[in-house]
């Protein structure tokens, strides 16, 4: 039986297909949109995209978000052909920053209570200063280490 299946894998025809299955994403991006028909063009170009599972729109904020097994590259190739300038979101909630005030950061053109995703607002995996200023709390006098 062995040399049976030995002779079939050399007759058997294999088409190497790449079947990687996307994981379930959420795409954020950055749409310039001023009235109803921009939002619903938006809306539509990436409703019908294979793998979409929901669209939202937040036209307040600029904002799309796009549920379900994509590419984000391709989301917003998709937006970009509506005519429509689009970036990726480039805002993180304030809190979650740990320098919100770092030179680029701060956009006052960005929604309530988000600041840039930039390097510089964020703590540097080294920094031993952060350990020394914790000792010393102005907070709460009495959680110094050294006295």
């Amino acid at each position: 039986m062995g040399v049976l299946e030995y002779i079939a894998n050399f007759c058997t025809i294999t088409t190497s297909t790449n079947n990687k299955k996307k994981s379930m994403q959420t795409v954020e991006i950055k749409v310039k949109m001023d009235c109803d028909g921009c939002e619903r063009r938006v809306k539509n170009s990436v409703k019908h995209m294979k793998g979409v599972k929901s669209v939202e729109v937040i036209r307040k904020q600029s904002k799309v978000i796009v549920n379900g097994y994509v590419d984000p590259n391709r989301v917003l190739k998709r937006i970009k052909s509506t005519g429509k300038r689009a970036e990726f979101w480039p805002y993180v909630p304030y809190n979650v920053v740990y320098y919100p005030h770092a030179p680029q950061a701060y956009d006052k053109r960005a929604p309530a209570g988000m600041v840039k995703n930039v390097p510089q607002a964020f703590l540097a995996p080294n920094a031993t200063e952060e350990k020394f200023a914790q000792l010393f709390s102005d907070d709460n006098p009495s959680a110094c280490s050294i006295m």
